[in-house]
């Protein structure tokens, strides 16, 4: 049992669970009209475009008091009690963020986090009882975007929730670049061409490309897709590589180098493809130059 002025929850808090419950019935007969939770005190009615949260935990108590809550606050909530049921419902029905236990029935969390990486770019947020660094890091290296450990407050799952949730919106405009700046260079992922961001003020047919490697295109495109996210090491190794290549970081080492060398106006200080020690790589645009250069090069790739 937990204190309940402090906002924990347990299982075997039956206290909770009935107060929950109830709003919940009261809600279900249209006696009570749930709440959107806004974050800064304030609640108010809006049913209007719901957040899709799915709720990936096998404990029924605590699955349902996850799904109670976040009702109230009008989320459209998906369960699921294992891994496959988890990957079967993203697939179907790919969610605004995934709420997911690490202690499934069927598959360790960390490998569905590695799955649904694969594809899914919104935010994941652990919720685990196992608190050592290590599985911390492993599912954040997997692609997590939070950890929150098992017992936990409530309303800090549900703030860190909305941060995600609020990150994710302010990314959607760009979570999907056809074509960044780094340094001197515009990259084009659709055509898979590199050219300098200068290319129009050069003489016509003049203008430098750069040569990437298969291998560098496909760890390129992963984190400049995901603009100041953390890319973890795993993750990139599992989509590149394959799953059987998952502790071999120094291929991601080797191959970084390489691209800071032929990117980066400085490759000993980068400043766009960055190394999160022990976690893994993040792509940091630079809105300037990004600006100044996508225009220039417009021109000469249309005409190359």
């Amino acid at each position: 049992m937990v204190d309940l002025s402090r906002g924990r929850f347990s299982p075997d808090n039956p206290a909770l669970l009935l107060e929950n419950a109830m709003t919940w019935r009261q809600e279900q007969r249209g006696e009570r009209q749930p709440l959107r939770d806004l974050g800064d005190g304030r609640a108010r009615p809006d049913r209007a475009d719901m957040p899709r949260i799915l709720v990936v935990e096998d404990h029924a108590g605590l699955q349902r008091q996850l799904q109670i809550n976040l009702r109230a606050r009008l989320y459209d909530v998906m369960t699921a009690r294992s891994a496959w049921e988890a990957l079967a419902v993203s697939a179907s029905r790919p969610p605004d963020a995934v709420i997911l236990d690490l202690g499934l029935p069927d598959r360790d969390g960390t490998e569905v986090i590695l799955e649904l990486r694969r594809w899914y770019l919104s935010p994941i947020i652990v919720l685990s009882g196992r608190t050592s660094p290590d599985s911390k890091i492993a599912a954040l290296e997997a692609g997590a975007d939070d950890y929150v450990t098992k017992p936990f407050a409530m309303g800090e799952l549900l703030a860190r929730l909305r941060a995600v949730l609020r990150r994710n919106e302010g990314r959607v405009s760009y979570s999907r670049p056809d074509r960044v700046v780094i340094g001197h260079w515009q990259i084009d992922l659709a055509s898979q061409r590199v050219i300098r961001a200068d290319a129009a003020s050069a003489p016509s047919g003049s203008v430098e490309t750069l040569r990437l490697t298969p291998t560098e295109w496909a760890i390129l495109k992963l984190l400049v897709q995901r603009p100041g996210q953390l890319v973890g090491s795993v993750q990139l190794l599992n989509s590149v590589w394959g799953p059987g290549c998952q502790k071999r970081t120094n291929y991601l080492r080797f191959h970084m180098a390489r691209l800071r060398r032929k990117l980066e106006d400085n490759p000993a200080r980068p400043r766009h493809l960055l190394t999160e020690p022990g976690m893994g790589y993040r792509y940091l645009p630079d809105p300037r130059p990004m600006c100044e250069g996508l225009g220039a090069a417009e021109s000469a790739l249309a005409e190359g």
